[in-house]
């Protein structure tokens, strides 16, 4: 249940401030959760998490001296601690009603498959666990970090009494668990995943501090009964609806005290290990978040948490990891580990830092569990909140302090201003007790944020540097952007926005290349086409503007071509081109066997004729035919 492996849990009990005897003598967390005031008070004058950090270790165990147990201080509105691990008391009782059975209906249904799959994720080392998100270069990363398990498939029959991830003894000499050997060939990325799961990444100071039974001790009122009759793997008998897996029985031999349930620890470390691997293959950004959504979802299904206890796990893994990731003392490690995965994947794949993001989404059908992001966005969306109703008003977002550090790999063309207000226009609303705490740690949606924008609250400038490669040179926006803010593409990169976009700003193209790939994504302002090149690459209906259009000399517009009635752009307002400037016709998915004409733009006025016409479908040329209106080409075999 630490951060560091699967298998430490019985030694840090043995050695650490964290056995019963020495909680007597540290500072506790009783009288401050029990105070809100107290708690509160101390809440607001406490320095960030990410430069207090440290502080989380079983020294002090109060919201006041450990920054873990201040940020997870939502849950002080939930449950109030008692003075033992059975006798807390429901404060929101409708909502650990829910949470419990939530429980009690997941393990009901749950599948052989599932508990063999939930015994794998608990007794495998999380940081092996994680590595599953990065899809095609996962057996490549593998096979250069020498990382290996020895839990591959769950006992058949009655459990083994111990079976923890020990090296299997075909392993390659220099192999190690985890994420691998700090001497293998990307032993920089491991120090990187090792350092984020440092000696300050532990969930158990908050475990001691909330002292939040697991669900298989507790009534479906979040009430702790005495225990009746022992069963017959010597596991007590509560009245609990929720059924543990049964290979995972062996494991409650601890004393409740030394085994709550809030945070789920197995859940802070799979989302550590994938937030660092994250930073460091960024092409596999959001399909690590999902792989780590996933298994940290088979804790409920083993019956070993409840969904508060998985939400406070991600809560703090995500402070946790911006935190070593924003320290001085790792910036080196964190660009060298980068540098090491991107060089040693392109390496082995043959690929370039532009093309190393389609190998890694190459997968054969069937073969990548990550490969539909559609199907990913959904399973991360329904975990991120689980039970927890959503209730008061909304109120604004602040992004804690170093969060935008968690982007940094991702969306590298933004600067860290611009990265804090992707986070807070994809944070999730307010209202949610859990997700609302202390510097509101729980409201970033990492999985949006890689989508880019949510919201243009004021002008957006992005320079993208295509000589940088990878992100820097191409990437694209998903979310359906609205705000009283424009955009202007600067720089010789390619960014493409996909969304039903609502944003009220101008649209500027100077430099690069901006794609519109729906009908709606450029938005409901005037655009304007100064440099580079605007593609028009929407599919079936034509791109629709809500203002003017102009097109300065040394400019292009693209316009990928299509079997469709509607013109490529219809434009409300009154269309200028420049003499200069240039209209290209690409090919596409369609191309036409015979002469025809195709529509290009309609307008209520147009000013002005494109400087060249040009259209790369082998045998063909264009002839431009102009109205006041609008534009079609006639396109002829040569």
């Amino acid at each position: 249940m630490t951060n560091l492996n699967s298998m430490d849990r019985r030694g840090f009990l043995r050695t650490s401030a964290g056995a019963t005897a020495g909680l007597l003598a540290a500072p506790t967390a009783y009288g401050w959760l029990a105070n809100p005031t107290k708690a509160a008070a101390a809440t607001a004058t406490a320095p960030a998490f990410v430069d207090s950090y440290a502080t989380n270790a079983m020294a002090d165990l109060t919201p006041a001296g450990n920054a873990a147990v201040r940020i997870l201080g939502g849950m002080a509105k939930v449950w109030q601690t008692g003075k033992t691990w059975n006798t807390g008391t429901p404060l929101q009782p409708d909502l650990l009603r829910a949470n419990m059975r939530y429980c009690a209906q997941i393990t009901a249904r749950r599948t052989d498959a599932e508990a063999r799959q939930a015994f794998v994720i608990d007794r495998q080392h999380q940081s092996y666990s994680a590595i599953a998100g990065l899809g095609p270069l996962a057996a490549l990363y593998r096979s250069g970090a020498k990382a290996v398990t020895g839990i591959t498939a769950a006992p058949t029959g009655t459990p083994a009494t111990t079976i923890d991830d020990t090296l299997p003894a075909d392993a390659p000499p220099g192999s190690a668990l985890g994420a691998g050997s700090v001497d293998s060939e990307l032993g920089q990325v491991v120090r990187l995943v090792n350092a984020v799961r440092g000696p300050h990444a532990s969930g158990n100071p908050s475990k001691y501090a909330y002292q939040y039974p697991r669900p298989w001790r507790m009534t479906p009122d979040s009430t702790v009964e005495p225990t009746g009759a022992i069963d017959g793997f010597g596991f007590p008998v509560y009245r609990s609806e929720v059924v543990v897996a049964p290979q995972l029985l062996r494991q409650r031999n601890l004393s409740p005290t030394d085994d709550a349930g809030y945070p789920s620890g197995h859940t802070n470390a799979l989302h550590l290990a994938g937030l660092a691997l994250a930073y460091a293959v960024p092409e596999r950004f959001q399909e690590l978040i999902t792989r780590a959504f996933e298994s940290s979802h088979t804790r409920i299904v083993a019956g070993m948490h409840s969904p508060v206890d998985v939400i406070a796990g991600r809560v703090l893994a995500t402070a946790l990891a911006a935190a070593e990731l924003s320290d001085p003392a790792n910036a080196e490690l964190k660009a060298a580990a980068r540098a090491q995965a991107s060089a040693w994947f392109q390496a082995r794949t043959g690929s370039t830092a532009d093309t190393l993001y389609a190998f890694a989404h190459s997968a054969a059908p069937g073969t990548d569990p990550y490969a539909d992001r559609a199907a990913n966005a959904r399973s991360v969306q329904e975990k991120l909140t689980y039970v927890l109703p959503r209730r008061g008003r909304e109120t604004a977002m602040t992004v804690p302090k170093g969060a935008e550090v968690l982007l940094e790999t991702r969306l590298p063309y933004l600067d860290a201003g611009q990265r804090r207000e992707v986070l807070r226009t994809t944070a999730l609303p307010s209202g949610y007790v859990l997700l609302d705490g202390p510097e509101q740690w729980g409201r970033l949606n990492l999985f949006a944020a890689a989508d880019g924008y949510g919201s243009f609250d004021q002008d957006v400038r992005v320079t993208m540097n295509a000589a940088a490669g990878g992100f820097n040179a191409a990437d694209t926006w998903h979310h359906d952007i609205d705000g009283p803010g424009g955009l202007t593409k600067l720089g010789t990169g390619s960014l493409t926005l996909t969304g039903t976009n609502r944003f009220t700003g101008a649209t500027d193209v100077r430099a690069g290349v901006l794609t519109a790939a729906s009908r709606d994504a450029l938005g409901r302002g005037d655009v304007r086409l100064c440099g580079g090149t605007l593609r028009l690459n929407q599919g079936r209906g034509a791109v629709r503007l809500h203002g003017d259009y102009a097109q300065s000399a040394g400019s292009t517009l693209s316009v990928t071509l299509r079997q469709d009635r509607d013109p490529a752009l219809r434009i409300p307002g009154r269309a200028a081109v420049a003499p200069g400037s240039a209209l290209v016709l690409r090919g596409g998915d369609w191309r036409p066997d015979r002469d025809c004409t195709v529509r290009i733009l309609e307008s209520r006025s147009l000013c002005g004729q494109f400087g060249s016409v040009t259209v790369d479908v082998e045998g063909f040329r264009a002839e431009p035919l102009y109205t006041h209106q609008g534009l079609a080409v006639r396109l002829t075999r040569r």
